[in-house]
């Protein structure tokens, strides 16, 4: 029986667990200022960066659509995981041991993902074993005549699966694992008299995912009496989808992160030997054709938004090579980096290019790339027969689309240039033909996320006015005292609560709250920057200037709600460490005592995605040294607009009092120098 996982266990690996590092195996992450980092969304397809990850408190938030949370959610979402499965895994990576509640154990299961990992493992590990086998010597053959020693075969993993109906099935039996977990992990088939080992006297690559666990196989025929396909890769499972896996990506991941290169080949055999003669960003589809899934995890390890990157594609030089550059081609706008086509001038792949000519051979391949639009468009007019008029205009028609889809306005002019050049016809008649392509719609042009408007980022339409807060009283030596019940329910814009869109007034938007919809006017801007360095930099804040922050009064309704978090959980910790008879530690001996998780258990529920959003909100572009300063001096200048709020109050009830009554006016006048002071004081003055 599965048991619950000891609470104290479940915070200890969090904090043990940088969040960037789990993150970073997903996405290519780039600094976005002091302790921020930022990259592509994984939860969504965007052009420029909107996903935020604050390491330091271990959250990350999208800005473009809304997903946020910790570092067990981040598994969850993206690997589909219970939360036990990402603690467990989690654990597993720091070496600590969990203990559970109730007598219970870590969860068993046929369809528990981390029991079809540890299949996959346990198979891994069988077909690397039997490819020293006597029976495995076809194997062995298959590998040397094409180029790979055996140190080539175990850095990438390369096994044998004997010519047998069910070794691998006793061999993973005798493991515990049973045979619901291996027919749902994909190494087993089930036949009319049982189940029986899915590969058999094949070749066998490991396909792993972005993180190196292994999720599937492919394997490749040997034996001529072998009645299957020429590869046989494992079928569609909760782990293993073929459309979102890329083979090698695993080991080219970092490279490809470093220098924003990524070369797609066809095949496990070409991706080594790409890797073995240098070119360590290859990778290649399992068993179907590039597709969309593909290019969105691409352009996360790729840190695709600055359009510096390329993209090289390489393709055999038959017709069935052209095709496939073609259909490459019918997605490449989903690219921000630049494109390019690599085919050998004899037509062969990579791996028969280094077995014929070396290394550098490989090397130089990917060197003389040609751009996409080059190499499509001198495919587009290979069709046509350019010798006759008919051929010519039929050829322009085809083409000129091509040319006017050229993102970069510099290099369309060049590329109109060069048709007209091939085509043998005046640049001034190409010049109309793209631009008149170039007015009409493409299909899917419209509802892409990268080229939409993301509301409430830009557009004013989206913003919501605030109601001002209300008048707080005053106390017996006549100041205010508390904070106003600016907090009313009426101002309340609740995250996950749909804010009114470009329709106006009362319009839902189906995109979550942001806090990038609240209202840009400095007063706003100035609460939104005291909670984000509140909430991420407490010590820094300091817990006198902290105690002053929360009880100034906020004009924003939901900005009020996360400062009322705030001081409650300050005013929980102050409790906590005031013994009876006994005053509160002081600021220097505290321990954080603001922290994002007790602010979100404060808030009510649809107000934590507001907190969690302050804590990845980066702070401007500034040094360590110049953050305590800013820091400091964002809430100071919070408490320094409230202290100057008091006073005007005090000045109002000074000119409504009757000098007459000199202890009331007395009163006052002495809180007017008390506060002016504090203001001095604030200043630094």
């Amino acid at each position: 029986m599965a048991g619950r996982i000891r609470q104290s266990d479940v915070e200890e690996v969090k904090a043990r667990t940088n969040i960037a590092d789990i993150v970073g195996e997903h996405v290519s992450l780039k600094s976005a200022g002091v302790g921020s980092m930022k990259g592509l969304c994984p939860f969504h397809d965007e052009r420029s960066p909107s996903f935020h990850v604050r390491p330091q408190l271990g959250f990350y938030h999208c800005f473009g659509c809304g997903e946020s949370g910790d570092v067990y959610t981040f598994l969850q979402r993206m690997d589909h995981v219970t939360f036990t499965e990402a603690v467990e895994r989690l654990a597993g990576r720091i070496g600590y041991e969990l203990h559970y509640e109730d007598g219970g154990g870590p969860a068993e299961g046929a369809g528990n993902r981390a029991r079809l990992l540890a299949a996959n493992r346990a198979a891994e590990e069988f077909f690397l074993e039997q490819l020293g086998t006597p029976e495995a010597e076809v194997g062995r053959r298959f590998l040397g005549e094409r180029g790979f020693d055996a140190e080539a075969a175990r850095h990438f993993g390369v096994g044998f699966a004997p010519k047998s109906w069910e070794t691998l099935t006793k061999h993973l039996r005798g493991k515990g694992f049973t045979t619901e977990e291996l027919a749902a992990s994909g190494l087993v088939s089930q036949g009319d008299r049982g189940v029986y080992d899915r590969f058999r006297g094949r070749l066998i690559w490991p396909i792993r995912d972005v993180t190196g666990q292994t999720v599937g196989f492919g394997a490749r025929k040997l034996l001529e009496d072998d009645p299957g396909p020429k590869y046989l890769n494992t079928p569609e499972t909760a782990v293993y989808h073929k459309a979102q896996v890329l083979y090698g990506l695993d080991l080219a991941k970092r490279e490809i992160s470093k220098t924003h290169r990524v070369v797609v080949v066809e095949g496990y055999t070409d991706v080594m030997a790409c890797h073995l003669a240098g070119v360590t960003t290859a990778i290649a589809t399992c068993g179907t054709a590039f597709g969309v899934d593909h290019i969105k995890v691409l352009r996360r390890v790729l840190g695709d938004d600055s359009g510096v990157g390329e993209v090289v594609f390489t393709f055999d030089g038959d017709a069935a090579g052209q095709k496939a550059a073609m259909r490459a081609f019918a997605e490449e706008r989903r690219f921000a980096a630049q494109t390019f086509v690599a085919v050998a001038p004899d037509g062969l792949d990579p791996c028969d290019l280094r077995l014929a000519r070396g290394d550098g051979a490989v090397r130089s391949l990917v060197e003389t790339k040609t751009p996409m639009f080059e190499f499509v468009i001198r495919t587009t007019l290979a069709r046509f027969d350019l010798e006759t008029v008919e051929g010519r205009v039929a050829a322009l028609r085809a083409a000129a689309p091509i040319v006017a889809e050229i993102r970069d306005p510099a290099l369309r002019p060049g590329y109109t240039r060069e048709l007209a050049r091939m085509l043998g016809m005046e640049l001034e008649e190409v010049g109309r033909a793209v631009r008149a392509a170039g007015a009409r719609p493409r299909d899917g042009e419209r509802g892409r996320d990268g080229d939409r408007d993301r509301r409430g980022e830009r557009s004013q339409g989206d913003r919501r006015p605030d109601e001002p807060g209300r008048q707080g009283s005053t106390g017996q030596d006549g100041r205010p005292t508390g904070r106003p019940d600016d907090a009313r329910p009426d101002a309340y814009v609740p995250a996950g609560a749909t804010g009114p869109s470009e329709g106006g007034a009362g319009a839902a938007s189906d995109r979550p709250f942001s806090i990038t919809m609240l209202p840009n006017d400095p007063a706003t801007r100035l609460e939104r920057d005291a909670l984000q360095v509140m909430l991420q930099y407490p010590e820094l804040v300091g817990d006198d200037l902290l105690r002053h922050g929360v009880d100034c009064r906020f004009g924003n309704g939901t900005l009020a709600v996360v400062r009322d978090g705030i001081a409650s959980v300050l005013a929980a910790a102050s409790v906590a460490s005031t013994s009876p008879g006994e005053v509160p530690v002081s600021s220097a001996v505290a321990v954080r005592p603001v922290t994002v998780d007790r602010v979100v258990a404060e808030v009510p529920p649809p107000f934590g995605s507001i907190v969690q959003q302050l804590a990845v909100l980066p702070v401007p572009q500034r040094g360590d040294a110049e953050l305590t300063a800013y820091v400091r001096g964002v809430v100071g200048a919070l408490v320094d607009r409230e202290l100057l709020r008091q006073k005007q109050e005090l000045l109002g009830r000074l000119q409504r009092t009757d000098p007459a009554d000199t202890a009331t006016y007395t009163m006052i006048q002495r809180a007017l120098v008390d506060l002016e002071r504090e203001r001095r004081a604030l200043r630094g003055d």
